[in-house]
């Protein structure tokens, strides 16, 4: 009987001092989700086209798990000249990722 009673005092111990989340955050997390929403990624042969990705990394990793290319992007829509082999790939853009075939 004792244990039991221990178990649930710690229990709500934990749900009392969880940290909680502010209203500020939510907006804050609420903003970068839907600033990653407005990244478009494109492939076409080996050019890569990306809208709506200022400041973030274009990075492409084979399916091995090596990086190939890491790109800095720098204005509202840029080209990417790819130069990888034939294959399969995938490419990350801040939380968006695509599985690309290159042919």
């Amino acid at each position: 009987m004792t244990k039991r009673l221990l178990i649930i005092s710690l229990t709500g111990l934990l749900t009392v001092f969880a940290p909680q989340q502010s209203q500020a955050s939510e907006l804050e997390f609420a903003a970068v989700e839907q600033a990653d929403e407005q990244v478009e990624v494109s492939v076409e042969g080996q050019t890569a086209y990306v809208t709506g990705a200022q400041g973030k990394e274009l990075i492409v990793v084979s399916l091995t798990g090596r990086q190939l290319l890491k790109v800095k992007i720098d204005g509202a829509a840029q080209r990417v000249e790819l130069n990888i082999p034939k294959g399969c790939y995938i490419l990350k853009v801040g939380k968006v990722v695509r599985k690309i075939q290159v042919r």
